[in-house]
């Protein structure tokens, strides 16, 4: 059996039209904190946001095939009350989905960034 030295993820990337416009929604509207700002070549940067105290950040990375790359991320982000959520992101003017409720399984819904890709909000376990 092969065994490995990862341990754990750092950051996943997400492609946006423009880093600043998106920089100001992940901080502005969903209250993430910003983990790193930094130029890598003369017209590209590093951007990388996370909820405050989360140890997987998500990189803002310039989308290569321009707009409308919007894609289904698969991210889930974890909170304590999804109803809750689902009420503070829509009154906040977020793009949010229907909120999900079945027999077993914990509240959720979807919600679009301001470039169309999708994330998730599930209620953490209790």
């Amino acid at each position: 059996m092969s065994t490995t030295a990862i341990t754990d993820v750092r950051t996943i990337g997400v492609a946006v039209a423009d880093q600043d416009t998106a920089l100001r929604f992940y901080l502005d509207v969903l209250g993430f904190e910003k983990r790193l700002d930094a130029p890598i070549s003369p017209t590209l940067r590093w951007v990388e946001v996370a909820p405050p105290g989360a140890s997987t950040s998500i990189a803002l990375t310039t989308a290569e095939s321009g707009p409308g790359a919007a894609t289904d991320t698969g991210i889930r982000f974890a909170v304590p009350d999804a109803a809750a959520e689902h009420r503070s992101l829509a009154g906040r003017g977020v793009d949010v989905g229907e909120l999900l409720q079945w027999q077993g399984v914990p509240p959720m819904f979807s919600f679009d960034d301001p470039d169309g890709n999708r994330f998730y909000v599930v209620q953490e376990a209790s």
